[in-house]
């Protein structure tokens, strides 16, 4: 491998692009269910630089704020990946490893945020001041870790902004009803697609560190029921945000979503919840990481045909 490619994919590996770029559904995904149909051109392009921007700045800052603590857990020896993880697809935390220095960690996230923050404002200037606040609340989340399992709750918070971001860019002024039942709905998919099964990966280390995290704070099996009741719940909301958007689905159509749902999300978080195995937790990260871009593209198809 070239030694230019090997440097980008470090990068990429700090910004955890393969996560990101599944992310990217999240906003489009939003953007189509408030209006029923595509943005203008001029729009789209614009919101799809402004969001890979956006991801990519967070999830480096992640990194950033929380590489003395990567650091500590990679001094407990190295381990293994388990199930295929998404988020190691690269590198994990290239940072903490010294792959890449602080300097350049905070280089490339800056710079990232300020692409983020003018598309952004261009966008609505509501949505620049959303990706300040999903950036300092993602800093005060990875601060919170030795602190209070509670933190999940900010997890959850800053997943949902960026598809209630998108909202505001192609509709500055949405039904609060919808804005409420689309956060309701990423929320929960976060939290029981995302949070849990991810600090699940690290459960040992986070032990060991005495973090604090739902699986430390009430162990595997009650943090895997509530994954799987938090994910239940994503699946009955996602259809009634989809039911309830200007996209009007057929039952046909909501059905499909229902069953989508119970393949990508249900299934792994029972799964997860029956095995409590490391490799449970990966495919239950990996495949609600998919549920956006799916729910997407079925929805997309539904408006077209």
């Amino acid at each position: 491998m070239a030694p230019g490619l090997s440097r980008v994919k470090l990068f990429l590996a700090l910004s955890r692009t393969p996560h990101g770029l599944l992310d990217l559904a999240t906003p489009a995904l939003a953007a189509l269910l408030v209006l029923g149909g595509l943005p203008p051109l001029t729009v789209t392009i614009l919101g799809l630089v402004t969001v890979f921007a956006g991801y990519t700045a967070v999830y480096a800052l992640n990194d950033v704020v929380d590489y003395r603590v990567d650091q500590e857990k990679l001094r407990q020896g190295p381990r293994t990946t388990a199930g295929g993880y998404l988020d190691a697809i690269f590198m994990r935390h290239p940072l903490a490893q010294g792959q890449v220095s602080l300097k350049e960690g905070l280089l490339w996230t800056g710079s990232w945020a300020l692409v983020a923050g003018v598309g952004a404002y261009l966008l609505n200037p509501v949505c620049a001041l959303i990706f300040l606040l999903g950036g300092a609340l993602e800093a005060i989340y990875c601060r919170l870790l030795k602190v209070s399992h509670l933190r999940a709750l900010i997890s959850g918070l800053v997943k949902t902004l960026g598809g209630l971001a998108a909202v505001l860019a192609v509709n500055p002024h949405p039904k609060a009803g919808f804005l409420l039942l689309l956060f309701a709905w990423l929320f929960c998919w976060e939290i029981g697609g995302q949070n849990i099964p991810a600090d699940w990966h690290d459960l040992e280390q986070d032990r060991t560190l005495g973090a604090r995290t739902i699986p430390v704070r009430y162990g595997e099996a009650w943090a895997g029921g509530l994954a799987l009741a938090a994910l239940s719940l994503a699946v009955v909301l996602g259809v009634v945000v989809w039911g309830a958007s200007a996209a009007r689905p057929g039952l046909i159509s909501l059905g499909l979503a229902a069953l989508l749902g119970a393949y990508l999300l249900v299934a792994p978080a029972f799964g997860l919840w029956r095995t409590q195995a490391p490799e449970a937790a990966a495919l239950l990260f990996n495949r609600a990481s998919c549920y956006p871009l799916a729910m997407l593209v079925l929805i997309f198809l539904g408006l077209i045909f």
